[in-house]
C-alpha cells in the first residue's frame, strides 16, 4: 500500500518540482514549548540550536561533554538531523554554567534556566517552520499560495513523515519483528541487512555481521553508532540469545522501534481513507482539535458540519493497551489491518522497554500562520514557506502535498 498517497488536492493541481534540505539553513524549525521554566528547582532547562545533528545524537554528545548518562537528559520532541533546529532540553543536578560552557561542533546552547520538573516527550505545543524549497519554479508562487490556502481550509493527511523511520527507513521493520517475537530478525535488521543507502564504516560493519564475524563487526561500527557495536558484542558472547542481546539495548532506541511500528500502522489507515479524511463515519472516534479528546460518532450528518469547520476529524489507531476502539466500519478497518499483520492487541506490551501505551491520533492535521514567497539568493531561486504545526505533525508531509 502506498502510504504517501496525496489528498484530494491532487485532483486539482499538479505537483511543483522542488528540493528541500539542500542546505541546513534552508530548513529551520523552532519548538513552541508547552510552558516556560519557572526559574527555580533542581532541573536545568536549556535551549539548544543544532545544525546537521539528530536529537538523539545531540543528546549523546551533550551527555558525553558533561559526563552524564544521556537517559538523564529530558527532551520534548525529536528533531531531524538535516536542518537548523532549536529545541529545549533539561538535566537534573548540574551547574548551569557548565551547560552554558558546552562547546560541541554543530551544537550551541542559547540559554539556561532552572525548573522543578524534568522535561518529557510531548511537553510542547507545536513547531514553527521556515523552509526554502530549491530547484523549483518560483514563477508558480501563486499556485503555491492557492494550494497552501486550500490545505489550510481542509487539513493535511496526518502521516508520520519518513524521518520517523530512521535514515534507512527500517525502524518500523525492527519494531514489527520485536512485536512478533522474531528477535533474530530484529537484531539482523539493526546490525546487518546491508542496503544500497549504506556506505563507509557502517556498510563494512553490516557485511561483517552478515558473515558471522560479530566481534569484527562490533569493532567496525563508527562512533556515532556505538549502540550497534554494543549489540554485536553482546551477541558474540551469547549468539543463541538474540532476545537478551537486543533487549539490553538503549531503552530509548527500543521505544523508538516500537513507536515506529505503531506509526507505520497508523499511516496505512490514513492511506486507506485518504479521500475521506474530512468525512465522519458512524462508529468513528472523532478527534476534537481544541482539546485533544475523542468521542463516538453516532450521527454522521450532525458531525460532518463540525468536520467541515475543522473542529473535529476522524481519528486513527496508535495500537496499544490503552487504545480506544471505534465501532462499525472504522473499527472493522483497524481490526483487519492487525489481522493482516498477524497480530492482536495482546502483542503490544503494556509495560517494559517496548511499552505501547496506545491512543488515538487525528487522521488529518490543522496548521496555522501559512505564508509563501518567492525569492533568490546566491544559491539561486527558491520558494520560502512558513507555517506552524501542532506537536507530532510533519512539515515534510505538508510539503509533499505541493512539491514533487
Amino acid at each position: 500500500m502506498d502510504v504517501s498517497k496525496r489528498s484530494g488536492l491532487s485532483k486539482k493541481y499538479s505537483l511543483i518540482p522542488g528540493v528541500i534540505k539542500e542546505r541546513h539553513e534552508d530548513f529551520v524549525v523552532e519548538e513552541i514549548p508547552a510552558y516556560e521554566p519557572g526559574g527555580e528547582g533542581d532541573h536545568v532547562y536549556f535551549g539548544v540550536e543544532k545544525r546537521g545533528i539528530s536529537t538523539m545524537r545531540a543528546v549523546r554528545k551533550i551527555g558525553g561533554a558533561l559526563g552524564v548518562k544521556s537517559s538523564g537528559i529530558g527532551i520534548a520532541g525529536m528533531k531531524d538531523a538535516r536542518g537548523v533546529t532549536r529545541q529545549m532540553m533539561s538535566l537534573e543536578h548540574v551547574d548551569p554554567d557548565r551547560v552554558l560552557a558546552i562547546d560541541i561542533p554543530g551544537i550551541r546552547v542559547l540559554w539556561v534556566k532552572r525548573h522543578r520538573n524534568k522535561l518529557k516527550i510531548g511537553h510542547l505545543r507545536g513547531n514553527r517552520f521556515v523552509i526554502r524549497v530549491r530547484n523549483t519554479e518560483p514563477e508558480r508562487i501563486d499556485q503555491v499560495r492557492d494550494m497552501l490556502a486550500e490545505l489550510h481550509e481542509r487539513g493535511v493527511p496526518n502521516y508520520f513523515g519518513p524521518q520517523r523511520f530512521g535514515l534507512r527507513g527500517d525502524t518500523w521493520e525492527v519494531g514489527r519483528a520485536l512485536m512478533q517475537g522474531d528477535f533474530e530478525k530484529a537484531v539482523k535488521l539493526v546490525c546487518g541487512s546491508p542496503r544500497s543507502s549504506d556506505s563507509g564504516e557502517e556498510l563494512s560493519a553490516r557485511k561483517l555481521f552478515e558473515d558471522g564475524k560479530l566481534e569484527e563487526s562490533a569493532a567496525a561500527w563508527p562512533r556515532g553508532l556505538s549502540d550497534n557495536a554494543r549489540l554485536c558484542m553482546t551477541l558474540s558472547r551469547r549468539p543463541d540469545e538474540p532476545r537478551r542481546a537486543i533487549m539490553a539495548s538503549d531503552k530509548r532506541m527500543l521505544r523508538l522501534y516500537a513507536s515506529a511500528y505503531q506509526s507505520y500502522l497508523f499511516n496505512h489507515i490514513v492511506a486507506e481513507r485518504i479521500d475521506r479524511l474530512n468525512v465522519m463515519e458512524v462508529g468513528d472516534l472523532a478527534w476534537k482539535h481544541d482539546k485533544g479528546v475523542v468521542f463516538t460518532v453516532d450521527d454522521e450528518n450532525a458531525e460532518n458540519l463540525r468536520a467541515s469547520r475543522l473542529e473535529i476529524s476522524p481519528s486513527g489507531p496508535m495500537y496499544g493497551k490503552k487504545m480506544s476502539w471505534p465501532s462499525g466500519e472504522p473499527g472493522a478497518r483497524e481490526k483487519a489491518l492487525l489481522d493482516r499483520e498477524g497480530l492482536s492487541m495482546e502483542d503490544f506490551p503494556g509495560s517494559g522497554p517496548l511499552k505501547c501505551t496506545g491512543g488515538r491520533r487525528p487522521l488529518r492535521f490543522i496548521f496555522t500562520d501559512p505564508q509563501a514567497q518567492a525569492g533568490e539568493d546566491e544559491h539561486g531561486g527558491y520558494i520560502e514557506m512558513s507555517f506552524t504545526l501542532p506537536a507530532g505533525c510533519y512539515a515534510t508531509v505538508l510539503l509533499a502535498e505541493i512539491f514533487s
